[in-house]
């Protein structure tokens, strides 16, 4: 059973927030391994099953990025710790930002340099956003589509790409 089923809604990359609240809370009264306490091993087992998968279904389900993800692996387009090779063009966009990060990493203390990086950055996420926001909204008015999954694929990891810069920003703005 995977967490669409579980909660009875559509597959889609952005579930509606209320319904999955909705159906996290009613499985978890329902389930909460508390109230096996005096049933069978077997049971208790199912219970606590059930409990822990409604917990991750909620995790995921609440998490556009983990959404995206989940989607993408129930159509056997997303494998664990795949190695996948953004576009050419996408990498050399990628070196202007690279570069103000490493120039800030060079001056921390300069928050002009920091800005820049943040800037940029900020700018690059933005543009992530309206290029799949369409296609997304497309997916629920498709057969699921191939060729439109795989450009999400694709947009799935170049936002991954993009929050691993803005980590390291985070991590040297933290020290």
């Amino acid at each position: 059973m995977n967490y669409f089923e579980l909660y009875n809604i559509p597959v889609t990359f952005r579930p509606d927030g209320g319904e999955v609240k909705k159906k996290y809370y009613e499985l978890s009264r329902k389930y909460h391994p508390d109230r096996f306490t005096l049933a069978d091993a077997a049971t208790r087992d199912e219970a606590l099953r059930t409990s822990a998968l409604n917990n991750e279904a909620y995790r995921v389900l609440t998490d556009t990025d983990a959404t995206m993800a989940y989607v993408l692996k129930l159509h056997g387009l997303l494998e664990e710790e795949e190695k996948y090779t953004l576009p050419p063009a996408f990498l050399m966009e990628m070196m202007d930002l690279n570069e103000a990060v490493s120039d800030y990493e060079m001056e921390p203390a300069n928050e002009s340099l920091k800005q820049a990086a943040e800037g940029t950055l900020a700018s690059q996420l933005a543009e992530w956003a309206g290029e799949v926001a369409p296609l997304v909204a497309a997916y629920g008015t498709e057969a699921a589509d191939k060729a439109l999954l795989e450009r999400l694929k694709d947009y799935y990891f170049r936002k991954k790409y993009l929050l691993r810069i803005k980590e390291r920003i985070d991590s040297f703005a933290a020290r």
